[in-house]
C-alpha cells in the first residue's frame, strides 16, 4: 500500500519520532509511505527509501493564516493530486498536528485519519491563557476534528475527548506508539564521548511550559543526591536561566540536540519527566527499553498507561516538587525491576504498523 503521512515539519518533536519510526515499519513490511511535510524545518534523518514532500515554499509564511487558509488548503490539494499523478493513489493519509490537521480535514481526501498526540483540553486550557487569539486558533484546529475519524495514542486521550463532549468524531480508536527495540538497543550502545562518565539523572524533552523544567528544577534543588543533571533540550541560554532561580545551574549539563539520545539515556541512573500533559510519552517507554528506570508526574495522558504494576508508585502527583524529589532520590537509592515491563509488549513497532494498515482495508 502507498501511504501518506502529513505533518507539519520533522522537526525534533515526539510526533515527528514517531511517524518516522512508522514509516521505517512500513518500509520493512513491503509498503510505500510518503512524507507531506507543510515546511522545510528539519532535525531527524530519514532513510533514502522515504520519499519526503515539501508541500509550502519557505516564502509561504503563516499559511494557516485566518485569512489564508482557503488558498493554502487549495494548494496543497494541488499538491496531493500533483504527487499522486507521479507515484499513484495514495490508499491510506495519516495527518498530523494542529496546522496540518486543519488543512487536512480541509482537502476531502480519502480514507483520513487524524492521529491526536496530546490531550486536547490542557492544550486549549494553556492557550487560554495566553489570551483570546491564541485561544480562538487553537480551538479553531481542534474543532477541526469534529466528524473526522480520530486515532489516539492513549486511551486516556480517548476517555478525555469522549467525557468532555466537546467534539464529535466520526470513530474513535487507540493505536499506542510504535517502537523498534532492537534499534533502540542497538543505539543505545553506541560510544559517544561527551556523556559523562559517573553518574547522573536524565530528562528529555523541549523547553516548553507543558514540560515543567520549573518543577524539575525546585525538585532537584529539594533532592538529597546531588547528581548532575543532563537535559536534552533545544533552548540551552532559557533553560540555565531558569535553573539559577533554583541555584541547580551548575549540576546541569546540556549538550544540545542529540540525533541518536539513547546512549545517554541508558547511563544514567534514572530519567525524570515533569510535565503537566503528555499525550504517550514516548521518553518513558524508550528509556524503559535502555534499561533506564523512571520517575514520572501522573500528568493526563499515558504515564500511568506506561508504569504499571511495580512500576506505578514511581508516579507522583503533577506540579508537586516534594514528592517529585522524593521519588528520585528513592529510584536513585533503590531501582525497580525491570524485568518483563508491561506497556513494551504492547508498544512493538510492527504490530502497530499492522494496525494501522487494517484501517486502509
Amino acid at each position: 500500500m502507498r501511504i501518506a503521512i502529513a505533518i507539519d515539519s520533522l522537526a525534533g518533536g515526539g510526533a515527528e519520532k514517531v511517524m518516522i519510526t512508522l514509516a521505517k515499519q512500513f518500509i520493512s513490511l513491503g509498503h510505500e509511505p510518503h512524507f507531506l511535510v507543510m515546511e522545510d524545518n528539519r532535525y531527524y534523518e530519514t532513510p533514502d527509501n522515504l520519499p519526503v514532500h515539501q508541500c509550502f515554499a519557505d516564502k509561504d509564511k503563516d499559511y494557516d493564516h485566518f485569512g489564508r487558509l482557503g488558498a493554502s488548503v487549495d494548494k496543497l490539494r494541488a499538491k496531493i493530486a500533483e504527487i499522486e499523478s507521479r507515484v499513484g493513489k495514495f490508499d491510506l493519509f495519516l495527518s498530523n498536528l494542529d496546522k496540518t490537521n486543519l488543512m487536512m480535514t480541509k482537502t476531502g481526501v480519502t480514507p483520513l485519519y487524524v492521529i491526536v498526540h496530546s490531550s486536547v483540553e490542557e492544550e486549549l486550557s494553556r492557550q487560554f491563557k495566553l489570551g483570546p487569539f491564541a485561544y480562538y486558533k487553537k480551538l479553531r484546529a481542534k474543532k477541526a476534528l469534529n466528524g473526522q475519524h480520530l486515532i489516539t495514542v492513549s486511551n486516556g486521550i480517548a476517555k478525555e475527548i469522549q467525557a468532555k463532549g466537546r467534539l464529535q468524531p466520526a470513530s474513535m480508536r487507540t493505536i499506542y506508539n510504535p517502537f523498534e527495540f532492537n534499534e533502540i538497543v542497538a543505539q543505545s550502545q553506541q560510544e559517544n564521548p561527551q556523556i559523562p562518565q559517573g553518574d547522573y539523572l536524565i530528562h528529555v524533552g523541549r523547553f516548553a511550559k507543558q514540560k515543567r523544567h520549573d518543577v524539575l528544577f525546585e525538585a532537584l534543588k529539594r533532592t538529597q543526591n546531588q547528581l548532575p543533571v543532563v537535559l536534552l533540550c533545544h533552548n540551552h541560554k532559557k533553560a540555565i536561566k531558569a535553573a539559577k532561580k533554583y541555584g541547580i545551574e551548575k549540576r546541569l549539563i546540556i549538550p544540545g540536540f542529540q540525533s541518536n539520545p539513547f546512549p545517554w539515556i541508558k547511563r544514567a541512573k534514572a530519567l525524570v519527566l515533569s510535565s503537566d500533559f503528555e499525550g504517550l510519552p514516548t521518553v518513558l517507554i524508550e528509556s524503559l527499553a535502555c534499561g533506564t528506570p523512571v520517575v514520572s508526574t501522573d500528568c493526563p495522558h499515558g504515564p500511568n498507561e506506561i508504569l504499571t504494576g511495580n512500576l506505578a508508585p514511581y508516579l507522583v502527583p503533577r506540579r508537586n516538587p516534594a514528592a517529585l524529589a522524593k521519588m528520585i532520590d528513592a529510584v536513585v537509592a533503590q531501582p525497580p525491576s525491570l524485568y518483563n515491563v508491561e506497556i513494551l509488549a504492547k508498544v512493538d513497532a510492527t504490530a502497530i504498523a499492522e494496525q494501522y494498515l487494517a484501517l486502509a482495508k
